[in-house]
């Protein structure tokens, strides 16, 4: 790298950003230090520190705060690590299946190759039990990522033949050409966990207003969650503080200690010290969408998949009364396919 003078300023040439970067920011957020970021990424910290502060300089803006406790992602810095997970995430994904493709290709008696992917939650595990069983023969694989997005991006390039995701209410997902979908449930409610010695926890069902002085928590990485929480407290002239935090064990005990609330699927089983509740009016709400890739799978393999996934969805949901409850009242033609 080079400097120039000109007029007495002294200019460095832009630098365009790559992986290499963002895996330096990830690391950083992930280890929360500098310091354990250098040694996991093989350099020195004053290396890494020049790298970041080019990479600062790059974008135009401070991505972590530098703390005794460690090293902590700006507003900015969540922005930037939110977009740049899932294009790690994609990539790594891209080598492992070409890799894998190459050794099928190479390998004697070939078999079938089913790649689903997934949002996570309880379904996944049901319904990757179910292809199995249906599918004995297939070797069955599965990617789980929170970001919609990443999962239909992958679906359209030849990395997934299917997918289920979530889409937030009022953000619409782009199914990009070369992806189709179904809708699995046009509007799924989204519950809250909280604390079990939170006041509200007594309750069967919560207002929006009982959470009105607590601090909700949701997922950076998740497409569009942060802006549709924003979204429903505006409509519910609320204004709660919202964090983002990523690491789902921190968000746990951070619930549980009752320092935060978060959304959560209905079919989620409440962790230790937290209970699992209904927000009256179901403010909160997503719709599951069901993608595919046409020229991978024809009718008959797709519709076996699709009430694979449903059988599965009802699975989860059979654990929690609340959410049964509310199919019974909402879905009843759902639970009667069961």
């Amino acid at each position: 790298m080079y400097l120039a003078r000109r007029s007495g300023a002294v200019y460095a040439p832009a630098v365009e950003l790559d992986v290499r970067h963002l895996r330096v920011l990830c690391a950083i957020a992930d280890t929360g230090s500098l310091r354990k970021a250098a040694l996991q990424l093989g350099m020195t910290q004053p290396s890494l520190t020049t790298q970041l502060h080019r990479i600062e300089r790059a974008i135009g803006g401070t991505l972590f705060t530098r703390e005794q406790t460690g090293s902590r992602p700006t507003a900015l810095g969540h922005s930037v690590l939110s977009r740049a997970r899932p294009v790690i995430g994609e990539l790594a994904a891209l080598v492992a299946a070409a890799r894998q493709e190459a050794r099928d290709a190479s390998g004697p008696g070939r078999r079938r190759r089913l790649r689903i992917g997934s949002v996570g939650g309880r379904t996944v595990a049901a319904w990757l039990r179910r292809v199995h069983e249906r599918l004995p023969d297939t070797d069955t694989t599965i990617h789980v990522d929170v970001s919609a997005s990443a999962l239909l991006r992958m679906v359209a390039s030849d990395q997934l033949e299917v997918a289920f995701v979530h889409e937030s209410e009022g953000f619409p997902l782009r199914v990009p050409p070369g992806a189709e979908h179904r809708v699995l449930m046009a509007r799924e409610p989204q519950f809250v966990a909280l604390s079990a010695g939170h006041p509200a926890a007594a309750r069967s069902v919560v207002h929006l207003a009982d959470l009105a002085e607590d601090t909700w928590m949701v997922d950076p990485t998740a497409d569009h969650e942060y802006a549709a929480l924003r979204r429903v407290f505006r409509a519910a002239g609320l204004d709660p503080r919202v964090v983002q935090v990523r690491d789902n064990a921190t968000a746990a005990e951070l619930v549980a200690s009752g320092e935060a609330v978060r959304p959560c699927q209905p079919t989620a089983l409440p962790g230790p010290g937290t209970v699992v509740r209904p927000v009256h009016g179901d403010p909160l709400a997503v719709r599951l969408l069901f993608t595919w890739r046409p020229r991978a799978l024809g009718p008959p393999a797709l519709d076996a998949l699709h009430a694979e996934l449903r059988a599965a969805y009802l699975e989860s949901a059979e654990v929690n009364p609340a959410y049964r409850a509310w199919l019974a009242r909402h879905e009843p033609g759902l639970l009667g396919r069961a």
